[in-house]
């Protein structure tokens, strides 16, 4: 190697390079499509930005990608801003985002997409979720700018419709940088308390800038996650926010909000008054019933002539002993009859009866045994005889038989 040769180091040419490169591509915006996008546990995002000829390397810092409204998707086409660093170590030059812009749709459009599908699919929007409002609230929570239109919108019909609901206001910050923080702090504040009936949040009308904190993530899940209703009183009619669609009901203006929220003494007085009338005529109606149905009892017979009734009775009953004691005599009467015809018949079949006629029974006196044959008695045996008026007791001399 010749003696007046001096080599550059490695390091010192790639010092070089990146010296060049970052002096004279600065402030640059590439467009191109995002291809194996890494989000990193430390925060900061890697991806590169390809087109059909060429790829470069982005690099997105940590602090970068917290600001960012949407996540980078692989197949999405943005524009970058930033400009041309080298990595010393591994020789490769790379571009530093600043900014990143979707392209064909706006950023904030874009991340509003994305935090929908995202919370959607979590069931943050579900409708079986939201609450229905207390009916007569005694303490509001506001949580909105303290020198805001919103603000006076709502006191003003807050002491119209009823000056007895006490209003207490949260002073939020409800836009720019930091407004999601202290809305989110305004939520969690009336949920540690226990006195709040329900919770109105929102602001005027803006553009969509100007309504963002009301899309961001923690304000939505501080929204839906309240233990307290939530009414969502955010822009104009035509302007809906994620915080509307997580709320328990979604106002169009915070003037609708107040509306719907703070119930009007006015209303209630005449509401009273209605079911107080209508209370009165339905209980005099019913004494009027009762006082006819009163009146045609006491014209009924048995109150008109009382008398009357317990002699028909009496005389009823009477008919009826008459003819209990008719049809027991008769009765009796039957009995009777039947009585003496089978006495009748016992007393013909009686053996006095055939003893009268002439007829007599033989009997052994030691058994009173019947003497029916000849052969029942041996002659020298006594034997009785039973006639009508009598017995006769005598000795067998002889037995003949025929």
């Amino acid at each position: 190697m010749p003696e007046k040769i001096k080599p550059y180091t490695v390091t010192a040419v790639t010092r070089m390079i990146k010296t060049a490169l970052e002096e004279s591509f600065f402030d640059l915006w590439v467009e191109g499509e995002i291809s194996n996008y890494i989000h990193h546990s430390s925060g900061h995002r890697y991806m590169y930005l390809k087109d059909e000829n060429a790829v470069i390397k982005v690099t997105i810092w940590r602090s970068v990608g917290t600001a960012l409204k949407f996540e980078p998707e692989n197949g999405q086409k943005v524009i970058v801003f930033g400009n041309i660093t080298v990595y010393e170590k591994g020789g490769n030059y790379q571009l530093n985002c600043r900014k990143l812009v979707p392209v064909g749709v706006g950023e904030l459009e874009l991340a509003f997409r994305q935090l929908h599908e995202k919370l959607s699919a979590e069931g943050l929007f579900d409708e079986d979720r939201k609450r229905p409002l207390p009916e007569y609230p005694l303490k509001i929570g506001i949580v909105t700018s303290p020198t805001g239109a919103a603000v006076r919108d709502i006191i003003q019909i807050a002491r119209r419709r009823n000056d007895s609901v006490e209003l207490i206001i949260y002073p939020a910050q409800v836009q720019g940088d930091g407004a999601e923080l202290t809305i989110k702090a305004g939520i969690e504040y009336f949920n540690r308390r226990d006195d709040i009936d329900v919770i109105i949040t929102g602001r005027g009308g803006g553009s969509l800038e100007d309504l963002w904190p009301f899309n961001t993530e923690i304000v939505v899940r501080a929204v839906a996650t309240s233990k307290i209703p939530v009414v969502s009183a955010v822009g104009h009619e035509i302007d809906i926010t994620l915080s509307d669609l997580a709320a328990d009901l979604r106002a169009p203006t915070p003037s609708a909000a107040s509306e719907l929220v703070i119930w009007s003494k006015r209303e209630l007085r005449e509401l009273i008054e209605h079911r107080l009338t209508f209370q009165a005529r339905q209980l005099n109606n019913l004494v009027q019933y009762a006082r006819q149905q009163l009146v045609s009892i006491l014209q009924r017979p048995v109150f008109a002539r009382p008398l009357d009734m317990i002699r028909q009775q009496q005389q009823y009953l009477d008919s009826l002993m008459r003819l209990l004691q008719a049809a027991g005599k008769n009765r009796f009467d039957v009995f009777k009859n039947k009585l003496s015809l089978l006495l009748s018949r016992l007393e013909a079949l009686s053996p006095l009866k055939i003893l009268n006629r002439g007829y007599s029974v033989s009997r052994k006196p030691a058994d009173l045994s019947l003497i029916k044959s000849c052969k029942d008695i041996d002659p020298g045996e006594l034997m009785e005889t039973v006639l009508a008026d009598g017995r006769l007791v005598s000795m067998v001399k002889e037995r003949k038989t025929e």
